[in-house]
């Protein structure tokens, strides 16, 4: 099943910085940077009873300081019936995500010049100055990529010398996945993105990768229309539910 393939791969390459298995469930921690590293995933088949498990899982986030935050996933059986509970326990329904895979055709490719491969210590203020990430939050992001196990594409484009876009790759077998697709905020609208998309997987088909796959908010129809044009479709989607009001950064 592809999708549950590539929801592997994604949680493999976007590591939290600790996690549990538990009857099923994937629970992650992360000192609350990203929903997805501080959230449950259930991903397999369970046992035990959804309900003391919801509770086992607020009990375990509240030893860590954190909320409980359920991540629930469109092909999962089990995640309308659990959405359901959790409503009753009123948990909010927020951010719904949209998984897009495409399969990259073998074929020539021409590398792009400009995209230039980093070190993760090079590539990380890069990023973190395009998306205005928080200092506070820099070292959990370093944290949580460096544990990332294949060697990860720490992409950036350049223009005339500066940096102009930049992205995260991880080639997983035959699995290419995108992260942290960005632009610096004055190069926006100007096909930076794209092309910097375009080269990355130009360099997934070089090194072997068959499909590739990356999360776009369900909300982001600008992002959505280019990864269509770059032949992305959806494959799956998934929510958040959450017991109260929460400030954890959005990287999905």
């Amino acid at each position: 099943m592809l999708e549950r393939r590539i929801e592997e791969a994604s949680l493999n390459n976007w590591p939290a910085l600790s996690q549990m298995l538990f009857d099923g469930w994937v629970m992650r921690f992360s000192g609350g940077y990203t929903k997805r590293a501080n959230s449950v995933t259930p991903i397999y088949t369970s046992f035990l009873p959804a309900q003391e498990k919801i509770v086992a899982c607020e009990n375990f986030y509240r030893m860590k300081q954190l909320p409980t935050i359920f991540r629930l996933l469109s092909f999962s059986p089990a995640s309308h019936e659990l959405d359901s509970l959790l409503a009753q326990r009123q948990y909010q329904l927020v951010d719904h995500v949209l998984i897009l895979s495409t399969e990259l055709a073998p074929g020539t490719t021409i590398p792009h010049s400009a995209l230039h491969h980093l070190p993760l210590t090079v590539w990380l203020p890069i990023f973190c100055q395009f998306r205005q990430v928080p200092i506070e939050q820099r070292q959990l992001h370093f944290e949580m990529l460096k544990r990332i196990v294949p060697d990860p594409l720490f992409a950036v484009l350049h223009q005339n010398g500066l940096p102009v876009a930049c992205g995260l790759g991880v080639l997983e077998n035959e699995l290419f996945g995108l992260f942290d697709i960005t632009t610096a905020p004055e190069h926006r609208n100007k096909g930076y993105g794209t092309l910097l998309v375009e080269s990355m997987l130009d360099w997934a088909r070089q090194n072997g990768a068959f499909q590739a796959y990356l999360q776009v908010a369900n909300t982001n129809q600008v992002a959505r229309h280019v990864y269509t044009k770059l032949g992305f479709h959806e494959l799956y989607h998934y929510w958040y539910r959450f017991f109260k009001f929460i400030s954890i950064s959005k990287s999905y």
